[in-house]
């Protein structure tokens, strides 16, 4: 694991908590499950091209399925 894999974890993760903490106070389902993937990709993908692809894939399921 590099400082880049490693800093690109923390950022998504912080970005992952606020999803969590935003689906569980509005009840919205798919906000908090995109939180919890947001949260566990990077322990389980160390390519960098992967996991930016792949979390802000994560980050916009809010904002493609808003319920």
């Amino acid at each position: 694991m590099d400082a880049t894999t490693l800093f690109l974890g923390v950022i998504f993760s912080s970005l992952g908590m606020g999803y969590i903490i935003y689906g569980r106070k509005q009840r919205r389902g798919i906000a908090l499950l995109s939180g919890l993937l947001l949260c566990g990709l990077p322990f389980f993908v160390s390519n960098i091209l992967v996991l930016v692809t792949a979390s802000i894939a994560a980050a916009a399921l809010p904002f493609i399925f808003p319920y």
